[in-house]
């Protein structure tokens, strides 16, 4: 697999997205700029975390302009692998490939901490191969991460099957009190229809090596690459 990792202006975790892909799940990676117009052949791309243009607007809106975003909206409706980790995930709901938005967190606060979450989709391959019984420590950093959309789309995200993470306790209970940012249904990540295009607000780049004492969150990259090749 050869993984595209794409920064813009207030992007600051493309490089440790580089780092976990290529030197923890030793694939081949290409690290794009958002003002290129060439995927250059990737098989997936990742939109990393970060404040694209210091979030002015609303997080992703501007983002969604760039001239690489045409060439990601391409890939992703040609069946293409597409994954956004928190302002990535602002991104693409904001360029329409994911349903729903991310709003501000209930407490009108920036949250950074460790988060509980647990796999919901049995289909998408970003969780089809993680424990639903597990609640994987990922942490989060965020303040517009509270997922919205109206009643049709969050009965249609969840008849196809389309949520992928749901925020929970440490023993995988999906309580209120597990929901650090007020999202709907404690929904922490989603992906569309056809299940190329992931979405989630935790960071699993964050908990993906041993010298961090976490690494739940390679067990998420470990399900992806296993059934993608």
């Amino acid at each position: 697999m050869k993984f595209g990792v794409i920064t813009f202006p207030g992007s600051n975790c493309d490089k440790d997205m580089v780092y976990v892909l290529k030197n923890i799940m030793g694939q081949q990676v290409e690290e794009l700029w958002h003002k290129e117009h060439d995927l250059k052949g990737c098989d997936a791309v990742i939109l990393p975390g970060g404040f694209s243009y210091g979030d002015y607007l609303r997080s992703g809106a501007i983002a969604k302009f760039s001239p690489l975003m045409k060439e990601v909206i391409k890939h992703a409706d040609n069946g293409g692998y597409v994954l956004g980790v928190c302002n990535g995930f602002q991104i693409l709901c904001e360029s329409g490939l994911l349903d729903g938005t991310l709003l501000h967190n209930n407490n009108q606060k920036f949250i950074c901490k460790n988060t509980f979450i647990t796999p919901v989709s049995k289909t998408a391959s970003i969780t089809k191969d993680l424990d639903s019984n597990k609640a994987y420590k990922i942490p989060i950093a965020h303040g517009e991460g509270r997922f919205f959309a109206n009643d049709d789309t969050l009965k249609s995200l969840n008849d196809n099957d389309q949520v992928l993470f749901k925020y929970c306790d440490e023993n995988g209970n999906v309580t209120p009190e597990a929901n650090p940012n007020g999202a709907l249904q404690n929904i922490a990540g989603i992906s569309n229809k056809n299940k190329n295009v992931f979405g989630m607000m935790p960071h699993p780049e964050r908990a993906a090596d041993s010298e961090l004492s976490n690494t739940d969150g390679k067990a998420i990259f470990e399900s992806w690459l296993g059934l993608i090749k």
